[in-house]
């Protein structure tokens, strides 16, 4: 099956190095959704931009989210699960979830806590490294039981972005791609 990808970076978007933006480049089909404000996010505004890629998508949908991509994404599950286009969504791999409940998250980022509990409408993978700057393993480990997600821990990976050294990480499009199936 050819999925449209959707690739939903977190605050401060995706560089140069970042897996995303190597997928980006890579793979068919692979899109990035694009926020208004990548330094300042607000949920209801993230959610919107995200659910319009969704719904101008053609086909079927894989979601590949970073960071607060992944909080994005629960969100959008949230809020829009039930609307007819939500069920192009596959699957999704939600890598490195920042943890938006702690008290010293950035107070710029707005909306995103509590994260939402649900099992998720849609297959999906959790990955976490058990060094991540922005979120406990056993706090990445419970949310992917509650979404209904399977969990890969990483290792020391930090927060699984350019300086993990993880290259156009060809694991992590594995696992991607066996959403699909």
């Amino acid at each position: 099956m050819t999925s449209t990808i959707l690739i939903h970076p977190g605050l401060f978007n995706s560089g140069e190095g970042h897996w995303q933006t190597l997928w980006e480049g890579m793979l068919p089909g692979a899109h990035r959704v694009q926020q208004r404000d990548w330094e300042k996010p607000a949920r209801e505004e993230w959610v919107s931009a995200l659910d319009n890629a969704i719904r101008n998508a053609p086909g079927a949908v894989l979601l590949a989210a970073h960071s607060l991509g992944c909080a994005t994404t629960a969100w959008w599950a949230e809020t829009h699960g039930g609307v007819p286009h939500a069920s192009k969504v596959k699957g999704a791999l939600l890598v490195a979830p920042p943890d938006v409940e702690r008290n010293d998250f950035p107070g710029f980022v707005t909306g995103f806590a509590p994260m939402p509990r649900r099992p998720l409408p849609f297959k999906a993978i959790v990955v976490a490294s058990n060094d991540d700057p922005w979120c406990a393993l056993a706090k990445a480990k419970a949310w992917a039981q509650a979404w209904g997600a399977h969990f890969h821990e990483l290792g020391a990976r930090g927060h699984i972005n350019a300086e993990s050294g993880l290259g156009d990480w060809p694991q992590g499009r594995d696992w991607l791609h066996s959403l699909a199936d």
